[in-house]
């Protein structure tokens, strides 16, 4: 298990054949707001690389990350400490789904890359850290919803990337847990592709009203999807380690 070298200077170790740290990971932590002063709390937090980025860019106050299989929440703790952020970051290996009341109300944030095939669909990966980070396995999206409407303050926020084909599950996952939808974020590979990706953000006991952004479009058309062929916007991204302000309604 060799250590992977990613943004903000962050040492990555992963375990063979789980999920491997990608574009989703990246925009999520780029896509939340700065809240320098609140507790944020990471769902599914495999290596940890969320929590890390978060903290690197001085996002959160502290996270609390939740992983379910020991093996991979261990891996995370040693990301943790290599990466100097003892203090700053908590790897708990626990069920999202079972988390002690004390929990309840105590975040500002709660953010999550979360699995996004169901657990019948697609053939499950022989290696069981991998399916269970892509198949709900573990809890599906009502289960994330319903978890971080509990442990977020009044007026918390939520931020998740998913799947587009998925995207009514995961609205009408929101409106059953007193999340409200404020911004959404549909990413693109080109401008000559369907979406691949979306971002959302919502506020727990927030007003109706969602801010729909325009498109994210990661690599210029017609050119290799390399970093050299990001577009402006995604250079943006890269650079700053958040979205341009055109993203983000205040």
């Amino acid at each position: 298990m060799a250590p992977e070298y990613i943004n903000e200077n962050i040492t990555l170790y992963q375990n063979t054949g789980s999920l491997a740290y990608g574009t989703d990971a990246f925009l999520l932590s780029a896509y939340m707001r700065r809240q320098a002063k609140e507790r944020a709390a990471e769902f599914g937090a495999g290596s940890g690389v969320i929590s890390l980025l978060a903290m690197a860019r001085g996002k959160f106050s502290h996270v609390t990350a939740f992983e379910i299989q020991k093996n991979i929440a261990s891996i995370a703790e040693k990301n943790v400490e290599i990466n100097g952020f003892s203090e700053k970051i908590a790897v708990c290996d626990s069920d999202i789904r079972k988390l002690h009341h004390t929990y309840n109300g105590t975040f500002g944030a709660v953010f999550s890359n979360p699995p996004y095939m169901t657990a019948t669909s697609g053939k499950l990966n022989q290696n069981e850290a991998d399916s269970a980070s892509r198949h709900e396995l573990n809890g599906g999206i009502a289960d994330f919803a319903a978890s971080a409407s509990r442990l977020l303050k009044y007026g918390g926020l939520f931020y998740v990337v998913y799947r587009p084909d998925r995207l009514s599950e995961l609205l009408c996952a929101c409106a059953q847990n007193d999340l409200e939808p404020k911004r959404m974020t549909l990413v693109y590979p080109t401008e000559k592709h369907v979406p691949c990706l979306v971002l959302l953000e919502a506020k727990k006991n927030g007003a109706p009203g969602i801010f729909v952004t325009k498109p994210l479009i990661i690599y210029q058309s017609g050119k290799p999807q390399t970093n050299e062929n990001y577009t402006d916007d995604m250079k943006y991204i890269y650079e700053n380690g958040a979205f341009h302000e055109l993203y983000q309604r205040l």
